[in-house]
């Protein structure tokens, strides 16, 4: 059976184990920052019909848990880890594990990135503990944690716990879980990214109860976040604020829970991925569940449950959805145990894409319920629209309004539609965010047709293939959200011109996001540069799409591209080939990472090269570098994917390859290099990036 036909058969399975959430508490205080966002209420829950208590904050906790965590009961008054200990820093596997099975209380801080020894091991947690990542930098790679029978008041926050995936989708021989629960209670499970695992992502089992789940993303795994594996029916469980993108199954699945409170999350199936959706929310059995104001994004069968379970929807989007959408039978007021404020249903998807995953900074003093993070006082958003309504009509004309030397960022705030026109962000004005308002990526599009050979208007030549982006960043700290920037000059209509490159986004500067936008053209799409060849220029592209032929990503940026699509075009008389990249980095220095992305297209087969290595100006000393890994190659790529570009041998420069799938990855050769795993732990996104931690 070939691979594409065996994930078809497998997503046509359900599963038939019983697998539960996780269980989680209430954070602690870690910093003097403004915080996240999240309720203060803790209602005391008895039976159905008792009342709630008076909301309460507990004592010396910076951030509370809502939801379910916050209830009083089993003899634990809400949420809140290890408040009441002492706090440690750990940065190795064995100092990790000795606090976490401590019987004392302790907030574990989780400063570095751990590799967990032997693969798939769940370190196991006891009562009382909080286990937090430090700002963005605490990652658990290749295992997860374990809470056992009774354990309880546990908090597991802003950590990315990935990749012990074993090789099999549809795996049923490895039991590596995120976080597994197996009868714990009162357990918080918040600001986390938990991706790419051997079976769950999250198990709540066995009657864990008094559980929330929060703010997290889930991405990139199959069996994603099971509830249940037991016969009764008592369990609590509140799951809000959550992105669940390109998971096929148990989103969550929630068999025989008492009361199910699922709202806000965003459910999103990314089209023309390896990764379809089977479904999305699951009641089962006598479960009993409230469903509010998620959204619900290209999911098959987003809504389904079994004749003995019960599901009240209200207020759920549902956009390119098909197959089952059910509800039917009683459930419960969840304000009848703690208090919430749900978000509008068409506000998750920008709320969750921008709250979700871990944090820069946590704690501060606690928000209240619902509030969004706070400002920085001193930032400023200029409008730009056509309708008369904004302060500005064209991009470059709000930019032209900042001031030099700006100290606080200023977010450009840009209306749906399509603004024709370049658009320079010189160096001295740092801080800026260009920022779509659309429901969409899409709605908002930023667009010109110049290319390298295009005559300048004032005779003194043509623009190059640096002067002719549509948007060019000359300076420090840029964003880039929800928009389109693309360069849509016509090859064909152009033969007559000796230069078609063609740039969408030149960035020429230092920490550079761009988060949930598309850059599309043909030749020379994304320039990612620096300001010169002696000063780091650093970019990070998260959650977007990329869009070319010919050398479409490339530059001496020190660059990652993670969890998003490129998208191989064909050129413009129709035929397929093309390099993704060309790397011109200099030695020292790390050139392009592609991580946890897709790489596709409607291309022929074989016609693709991941990269070629480019010595800009014959430069014998610059060490190109692209690795691409963790990510899903379509057969578009051929299969010896790097060659030589100006008479320089790619294999005197760095390319590699390390665990990619699909029907274009290969085993390593010595035409297709792979890292070890050694060489691996050595290239992930915090060393490419270092001491920055890019926040929106």
């Amino acid at each position: 059976m070939s691979e594409s036909k065996r994930k078809q058969h497998e997503r046509r399975a359900r599963h038939r184990r019983r697998h539960p959430g996780l269980t989680v508490g209430i954070a602690v205080a870690m910093a003097a920052a403004a915080g996240l966002t999240y309720g203060t209420a803790f209602g005391i829950f008895g039976e159905d019909a008792q009342p709630k208590a008076a909301a309460t904050t507990l004592a010396g906790t910076g951030d509370a848990a809502d939801g379910f965590a916050s209830v009083n009961a089993l003899g634990q008054n809400g949420t809140y880890g290890g408040r009441d200990g002492k706090t440690v820093t750990v940065k190795t596997l064995a100092d990790l594990e000795k606090y976490a099975t401590a019987a004392d209380p302790y907030v574990i801080v989780v400063a570095a990135t751990i590799k967990v020894d032997p693969k798939g091991k769940e370190i196991k947690v006891a009562s009382d503990k909080t286990i937090v990542g430090s700002g963005t930098s605490g990652q658990i790679v290749g295992g997860g944690f374990f809470l056992g029978q009774g354990v309880h008041n546990v908090i597991i926050r802003n950590l990315t716990i990935r990749d012990s995936y074993a090789g099999t989708w549809n795996d049923k021989e490895h039991d590596f879980d995120a976080v597994q629960m197996d009868g714990a209670h009162h357990v918080w499970i918040d600001h986390n990214d938990l991706r790419h695992m051997a079976d769950g992502l999250i198990d709540s089992r066995k009657d864990t109860t008094y559980l929330t789940v929060s703010w997290n993303k889930l991405s990139d795994n199959n069996k994603t976040f099971g509830i249940g594996w037991t016969e009764n029916t008592t369990a609590d469980i509140t799951v809000h604020h959550n992105w669940f993108r390109e998971t096929e199954q148990r989103n969550p699945s929630t068999d025989n829970v008492a009361h199910a409170h699922l709202y806000n999350n965003y459910l999103q199936d990314v089209a023309g991925t390896d990764i379809t959706s089977s479904y999305g929310n699951y009641s089962r059995g006598n479960t009993r569940m409230v469903l509010e104001n998620s959204y619900f994004e290209g999911i098959d069968n987003p809504v389904t449950k079994d004749s003995t379970a019960s599901i009240v929807q209200r207020g759920n989007v549902f956009a390119g959805t098909s197959g089952r959408n059910e509800s039917g039978g009683t459930a419960f007021d969840p304000k009848s145990f703690y208090d919430y404020t749900p978000d509008k249903g068409a506000d998750v998807p920008s709320k969750v894409k921008t709250g979700a995953g871990p944090r820069k900074t946590i704690g501060g003093a606690t928000p209240a319920k619902n509030a969004t993070p706070a400002k920085n006082a001193a930032e400023t958003t200029l409008t730009v629209g056509k309708d008369g309504n904004a302060q500005y009509k064209t991009v470059q004309s709000a930019v032209n309004a900042i001031p030099a030397n700006n100290a606080s960022r200023v977010t450009v705030a840009i209306a749906p539609g399509t603004y024709r026109e370049t658009v320079k962000i010189p160096s001295d004005k740092p801080h800026v965010t260009l920022r779509g308002t659309g429901g969409s990526r899409k709605d908002t599009v930023i667009v010109y047709d110049n290319a390298a050979g295009t005559p300048k208007p004032d005779g003194s030549g043509t623009y190059g293939t640096s002067g002719s982006a549509t948007v060019a960043v000359e300076a420090d700290d840029f964003q880039a959200r929800n928009l389109t920037i693309s360069n849509d000059f016509d090859e064909k209509a152009n033969q007559n011109l000796s230069g078609h490159q063609a740039v969408a986004l030149r960035t020429a500067a230092d920490k550079a996001f761009l988060d949930s936008v598309i850059v599309e053209g043909d030749q020379d799409t994304l320039l990612l540069d620096t300001a010169s060849k002696a000063k780091l220029g650093r970019a990070y592209i998260r959650n977007s799409y990329i869009v070319g032929n010919t050398d479409f990503i490339f530059g001496r940026a020190t660059a990652v591209v993670d969890r998003s699509v490129i998208t191989l075009k064909k050129r413009w008389d129709g035929t397929s080939q093309g390099y993704v990249t060309a790397p011109s980095t200099a030695p020292d220095r790390k050139g392009f990472l592609i991580t946890n992305t897709t790489v596709n297209g409607d291309v022929s087969a074989r016609s693709f090269y991941l990269g070629r290595n480019w010595h800009a100006g014959g430069d014998a000393t610059l060490d190109p570098q692209t690795t691409v890994r963790d990510s899903t190659l379509s057969g578009a790529i051929k299969a010896t994917p790097w060659t030589d570009m100006g008479g320089f041998s790619w294999k005197d420069d760095r390319f590699a390859e390390y665990k990619n799938k699909g029907a274009g990855a290969g085993p390593a050769s010595g035409d297709r290099p792979h890292l070890t795993d050694t060489q691996a732990a050595n290239q992930e996104i915090t060393d490419w990036l270092g001491t920055w931690t890019p926040t929106p």
